[in-house]
């Protein structure tokens, strides 16, 4: 598993969480900084998840607008918590990072929701972030 895969796992796990717990994601990061802090050999997917919850946190409310417009009638609300968090990551990858391509973007995400979530879930983050990057890149 990559560096950077690792790190999308890493920031999934902070964005469930404070979506779970209703805490700012700012909390949740200082906190995984410090846990961060004793574990050196896991800094390179560290630097990583943390450009990705902090990007999450200064996008929010673009990111989920742009998710519920796309998601074809699925309000946030109704999504289950590990989607929204997957759809997040895919999100800011898609339109605030451009050192990943969409296409890896999209790869990571669905594999994340084979793993974390259902097969629906898969198709269906497959499809709300196809559908962005195709209007991003257009």
């Amino acid at each position: 598993m990559s560096a950077r895969t690792k790190a999308r796992k890493r920031a999934l796990d902070m964005l469930f969480q404070a979506d779970l717990v209703e805490r700012p994601l700012a909390e949740v990061l200082a906190d995984e900084q410090v846990r961060a802090a004793g574990e050196p050999e896991r800094e390179a997917s560290w630097r990583y998840a943390r450009q990705i919850v902090s990007g999450v946190a200064e996008h929010f409310d673009d990111i989920d607008t742009e998710i519920e417009a796309t998601s074809r009638e699925w309000r946030l609300e109704r999504m289950p918590r590990v989607d929204r968090a997957i759809l997040r990551i895919g999100v800011w990858e898609i339109r605030y990072n451009e050192e990943v391509p969409n296409a890896v973007a999209i790869a990571e995400a669905v594999s994340s929701a084979t793993e974390y979530s259902t097969e629906d879930s898969s198709r269906f983050i497959n499809g709300v972030l196809g559908r962005i990057a195709d209007r991003h890149t257009a």
